[in-house]
């Protein structure tokens, strides 16, 4: 019996629970190769979960087991689907493609002075601080007083923690050695979370709080002013018990008030962004009061993060819904004007914008592989994808050098070898370069097909 081929965009949680629950839901022949654009596999859980989360992380583990224990689950790493393969050659080689792309751009504030130097998305910084290879190891200086979060959900925080954290907490985590340095040698003393509306609609979860309040050496300042709450809040709150939970522990770091330490992490609820100041770069932020616009005041800053979101982008040869920033689709099957575009689904943020959390991905990507056995097992449905090889032929031929998953063994090798040079556990390789030596590529890495 012929295999059923399946083609995977991306190899994320989306991406790797769609390969793992595809491979174990069915009960025909399936090969399923998963296409990464980076050199190293996992996406999110690699390159966004916080270092210092390792117990979110160790989902890798499970994700691992997909690729060690099934032979025909395979990782294509180092491939770009657009220019090293296109959409249509995947339909051509493939019974079905699953895009699993996430939401790689960010939202905007909208206001004057966004385009400062100085001002960042977040996911630019978490790039920077988790070693992404498409982020310069120069990127951040962290030198400044001040530094201002816009944003009061799980990464907002994430980022107030890493800029709080000692060296010693970074070392034990696998972010790379430069940016170690260079967080030993920030000066920014005090980091402001700002969030546009009171404290009871805050985003972050009360665990992700707490452990900003065990953070070493660094003080969490709430005013307790701010958590004095308007009818609208109490009535969400009083139907939420998480926000409940959220504010009894607000109201405890509130009386805690401020025990002296090195670092500041200041909460400003009720404020609303209007506007970046500074000549060339940013020097400040004003900010109104939401509930009382007339009241206006400026921070002085030389860093503004803004926090408020990502968003997923469009895929040439795909429908794209600029509102929501999502592809369109029905019970996961791509649709546009003409109805089902046969053979290519979506899951993952691609499929339903940036929510959820980690395991969230997994519900999705049952979804996801339900709709495409449910169609590949249909009366009168008739197989045409092909074979590893020729698909393995078409990207040789291109001069695309493919990471496969025993590539990836060998790059973390090398990045446990690293951690022990500098007698930590990991250091994550962050050159693209280094990353495909490590991998075993060869090293005219840059060839192109004539």
């Amino acid at each position: 019996m012929t295999a059923l081929r399946i083609a995977v965009i991306g190899s994320g949680p989306s991406g790797a629970y769609c390969a793992q629950l595809l491979s174990e839901e069915s009960e025909s022949p399936i090969e399923v190769d998963v296409f990464e654009r980076l050199a190293a596999p996992f996406g999110l859980v690699r390159y966004g979960v916080a270092p210092d989360h390792p117990r979110i992380k160790s989902i890798i583990t499970s994700f691992t087991e997909v690729f060690d224990e099934n032979p025909n689950v395979r990782l294509l790493a180092n491939v770009q689907v657009g220019s090293d393969i296109t959409l249509e050659e995947l339909r051509n080689h493939y019974d079905a493609v699953v895009f699993a792309s996430g939401a790689p751009a960010d939202r905007n504030l909208g206001i004057p002075g966004e385009t400062l130097d100085g001002v960042y998305a977040v996911r630019e910084f978490v790039s920077w601080y988790q070693g992404h290879p498409d982020s310069a190891p120069d990127a951040f200086s962290l030198s400044g007083k001040r530094a201002v979060i816009i944003g009061v959900g799980n990464v907002a925080l994430d980022a107030a923690r890493m800029l709080a954290h000692t060296t010693d907490a970074l070392r034990a985590t696998d972010v790379p050695e430069h940016v170690v340095e260079a967080f030993a040698a920030s000066t920014y003393d005090e980091i402001v979370v700002v969030g546009r509306r009171g404290p009871a609609y805050a985003k972050f979860t009360n665990k992700e709080f707490i452990e900003l309040l065990e953070v070493e050496n660094c003080d969490v300042v709430i005013d307790p002013a701010d958590l004095e709450l308007d009818p609208a809040q109490q009535a969400h709150a009083d139907g939420d018990p998480a926000a409940r939970r959220l504010l009894a522990t607000f109201a405890k770091a509130a009386a805690r008030g401020t025990l002296g330490r090195a670092k500041t992490i200041r909460f400003l609820f009720d404020r609303t962004p209007l506007a970046c100041v500074g000549d060339g770069s940013v020097s400040g932020i004003q900010l109104a009061k939401t509930s009382n616009p007339t009241e206006v005041e400026t921070l002085q800053t030389e860093v503004v993060l803004r926090s408020v979101g990502y968003r997923g982008q469009a895929i040439d040869g795909l429908p794209f819904d600029e509102r929501t920033g999502t592809i369109p689709h029905l019970d996961s099957r791509v649709v546009d004007d003409a109805g089902h575009v046969p053979g290519v689904y979506v899951t993952g943020w691609i499929k339903r914008g940036p929510t959820g959390v980690v395991g969230t991905n997994r519900r999705c990507a049952l979804e996801t592989a339900t709709s495409i056995l449910a169609d590949t097992t249909a009366p009168g449905w008739v197989s045409h994808g092909t074979s590893a090889d020729e698909v393995d032929r078409l990207l040789a031929g291109r001069g695309v050098h493919v990471v496969p998953w025993a590539g990836w063994h060998e790059l973390a090798k090398a990045e446990y070898a690293a951690g022990a040079a500098l007698s930590r556990e990991r250091v994550k390789l962050h050159d693209k370069d280094d990353m495909l030596r490590a991998a075993g590529l060869p090293l005219n890495l840059n060839a192109q097909m004539p």
